[in-house]
């Protein structure tokens, strides 16, 4: 039975068997389309997508929605002049979609935006305010949190004064944060309220895509462990406050790290994930990450990047040079044993070491295909010109012309491919430049 580490609890939760449950709802939260999303940024929809993969091979349907922000204080803020903001969401998007498209993994199944979800979000919102749990001050709408008995079971926070947002004035509390806020000067996009003109707050944006996508109550809401409080906290106590059970488990995976520091757009410190993908390739960044596991940090550097080179070297060569063998009938249920319990991907990634140098293909294929790493058991073959250098260095080889050889196989290796010896010839294998 899977199983993961839930934030709510401290503790191991496991989902319902297939036969208790076929289709499993998994909500991540996404990025503000405010400008190009960094490495950092990709981790939960990495996490995430893999676990899908995972999930339908153990018999399970998953839904797996990953929102889009594209109304927030952010975007107004890094809208270029000239550029309405909407405009500018759109843009960003669009940049997202094709960033993430570009390592190799599914696509969600659902990708809502707000601008997508606003009558939804409204009525949301009024039935918070029906329940006794929201109040309208001015044209602001505040949730209240003095209301909501177990406020902070999630992140274990509480009483903060400074947490909350919106217009101190106009709150009852100070932790109190915003529903609907009314539209400001130079804000260039408002809709419609019961309340006036405005738009919503960040934290009931992401209750009302999770709740209009998958329904009351589903398995899993992911997201990066930075999201814990406030935002997270904020959606328990809405969702939760309407009679909505909400997320059964609370999946938070670890920060990227440069140099010590969380990745972070506020801090500068970031490599946008098509910038990432154009020096690295999907491949060596997949596998950066397939060597931590899911909930806990990982350091982006140049020195876990070259690891990460070096292992799919590894396991490139070992793949195109060991024969293959017949696995024993139990070595998937291994995998099981790993994957199963809090999804163990360094573990894994240490089995399909395992497979590839035993010359377990089909087994090892299998689980390269599930992480993204398909071209590894199928690799590109190399191009004509590539492919006749190397002809010409067997010939001269043949012909004991060995300076030549040597000097042919250089060639083919500045292009990004390794010659191999064999009795009957020759193979050529690809190597992380030649997959970029």
């Amino acid at each position: 039975m899977f199983s993961l580490y839930d934030t709510m609890s401290s503790s191991e939760v496991a989902l319902p068997s297939v036969d208790e449950k076929k289709t499993i709802g998994m909500y991540v939260c996404g990025p503000t389309v405010y400008q190009r999303a960094h490495i950092g940024n990709a981790r939960p929809y990495i996490v995430f997508a893999w676990m899908k993969n995972w999930l339908i091979s153990q018999g399970y349907d998953v839904n797996f929605v990953h929102n889009i922000t594209d109304i927030n204080d952010k975007i107004y803020e890094h809208t270029p002049e000239g550029v309405l903001s909407t405009q500018h969401a759109i843009d960003m998007a669009k940049f997202y979609n094709a960033d993430i498209a570009s390592l190799g993994l599914p696509m969600p199944d659902a990708m809502p935006t707000v601008t997508d979800t606003m009558s939804q979000i409204i009525t949301f919102i009024e039935q918070i305010i029906a329940a006794g749990h929201g109040y309208v001050a001015g044209e602001d709408v505040y949730f209240d949190v003095a209301s909501s008995a177990d406020y902070g079971k999630l992140s274990g926070t509480v009483d903060h004064e400074t947490l909350g947002d919106g217009d101190a004035a106009h709150k009852k509390d100070p932790r109190d944060f915003a529903l609907w806020k009314s539209a400001k000067p130079g804000e260039d996009t408002h809709w419609d309220s019961p309340w006036g003109k405005g738009r919503p707050g960040w934290h009931i944006e992401c209750s009302a895509m999770a709740h209009s996508e998958l329904g009351e109550a589903f398995e899993i809401h992911g997201g990066g462990n930075d999201l814990t409080f406030p935002h997270h906290e904020n959606e328990v106590a809405q969702s939760t406050s309407v009679g909505y059970a909400f997320a059964k488990i609370w999946a938070h995976s670890g920060m990227l790290t440069l140099g010590g520091e969380k990745m972070s757009k506020s801090l500068g410190n970031i490599d946008p994930i098509h910038a990432a993908v154009e020096r690295w390739g999907a491949e060596t960044l997949l596998l950066m990450f397939l060597n931590s596991h899911w909930h806990s940090p990982v350091e982006y550097s140049q020195k876990t990047l070259q690891a990460a080179e070096s292992r799919l070297n590894t396991l490139l060569e070992a793949n195109a040079t060991v024969k293959e063998t017949e696995p024993p009938a139990d070595e998937w249920a291994a995998l099981e044993t790993v994957l199963n319990k809090n999804f163990n991907t360094a573990e894994a990634l240490a089995l399909l070491h395992e497979w590839v140098n035993k010359g377990y293909k089909e087994l090892a294929a299998k689980l390269l295909a599930m992480f993204g790493l398909g071209r590894v058991a199928s690799p590109p073959q190399p191009p004509a010109d590539v492919a006749a250098v190397a002809q010409q260095r067997l010939q001269a080889k043949a012909d004991k012309d060995y300076e030549q050889a040597d000097a042919l196989r250089a060639q083919v290796e500045a292009a990004g491919w390794l010659l191999r010896d064999e009795v009957d010839g020759q193979v050529i294998i690809p190597t992380v430049q030649a997959l970029r």
